[in-house]
């Protein structure tokens, strides 16, 4: 007799187990349908960078032919 409950409550985990990965693969599917793979990136603007200045010239004297 307790082995006869013993199987009836294994298979019973097993049903419970099977039941509940069926619904967590249903929720994931429904979740992997409603996300677009294919449209397209959102369209950045572009930032214009600041220009360095050339490595030659003097940083900070911009008063003509200063020695």
């Amino acid at each position: 007799m307790d082995a006869l409950v013993t199987v009836a409550v294994v298979i019973a985990m097993i049903a419970l187990g099977v039941l509940l990965i069926h619904r967590l693969n249903a929720q994931h599917d429904q979740r992997i349908a409603a996300f677009r793979y294919g449209a397209a990136l959102p369209v950045r603007r572009s930032r214009r960078r600041k220009r360095r200045r050339p490595a030659d010239s003097a940083a900070g004297h911009h008063d003509g032919n200063r020695e």
